[in-house]
């Protein structure tokens, strides 16, 4: 451990700002001249513009942002479909679909109505598209929104 060090050239020294004419980095520390940027505690505000009206208080607030929005998770009537010629299922509910993968345990769930179904079920979801309902009901079968 005593002789570890890091490989040649990996490591650069830092520059030596303001420490004499004779260093090359003297007088204005590579700064420039007067302005703002050259005095110390200088550091620019997000948004600035040079004392323009920033662009975020030009423009009007405009619309609204849900904090707490509902995201549903899409499955459409052809994968049911294929579930439940899978597993020969005659009822699909959260359950089934954590377990084939679709979903986890906190995920909402929406049916839409892409695909054929074939056989009479029973399809327990947070929500149905009007085609969804229309197709699972074409079949007999009901659709129970959780």
């Amino acid at each position: 451990m005593s002789n570890l060090r890091p490989a040649k050239g990996s490591v650069k020294k830092g520059k030596r700002l303001g420490r004499g004419q004779g260093s090359g980095r003297g007088g204005t520390s590579t700064r420039g001249h007067k302005g703002a940027k050259s005095r110390s505690g200088y550091s620019k505000k997000v948004g600035f513009e040079g004392g323009q009206m920033p662009l975020q208080r030009r423009v009007p607030k405009y619309g609204f942002k849900n904090i707490n929005p509902k995201e549903y998770k899409a499955i459409n009537i052809s994968t049911l479909q294929d579930l439940a010629e899978q597993l020969n299922l005659e009822k699909i509910d959260l359950s089934v679909l954590i377990t084939a993968g679709f979903v986890s345990k906190s995920t909402l769930v929406k049916i839409l109505g892409r695909g054929t179904l074939e056989r009479k079920l029973e399809v327990h979801a947070h929500a149905f598209s009007k085609s969804a309902i229309e197709a699972i009901e074409a079949q007999k079968g009901t659709a129970v929104i959780l």
